[in-house]
């Protein structure tokens, strides 16, 4: 249903050492990179980083990303934290969407909320 999803980041350099840690942590790679875009993804380009001069709104919502089994969360989890994200939700169990969902949550260096979640 989705092709790829686009966000706008404040500044590029900067959100991609932290998507390239998270993603890679996931699986991910980076799999396009142009002067004002970077885009990740496994097969093609689903994720994309813009920076188009407008100013990221952070609150609008979160994106959730897939992983694979719990140590892929806390694993993805960690290496935002350690490249300029904030703990939004510590990695762990989540009985309210599933008896079998683990995630976290992630602010990136503009604030999105991510959520890492394993499970369903």
């Amino acid at each position: 249903m989705i092709d790829h999803l686009g966000l706008e980041v404040s500044d590029l350099p900067r959100a991609a050492r932290f998507y390239d840690a998270v993603l890679f942590a996931l699986g991910a790679r980076r799999l396009h990179q142009g002067e004002r875009a970077i885009a990740y993804g496994i097969d093609s380009p689903t994720l994309w980083l813009v920076a188009r001069g407008r100013r990221p709104a952070p609150d609008y919502g979160h994106v959730a990303l897939r992983a694979h089994g719990r140590a892929a969360v806390d694993a993805a989890h960690a290496a935002g934290l350690d490249h300029g994200g904030r703990c939004d939700g510590p990695p762990g169990a989540r009985p309210a969407y599933g008896p079998h969902y683990y995630a976290a949550y992630l602010r990136d260096p503009d604030g999105l909320r991510l959520e890492l979640a394993a499970g369903a």
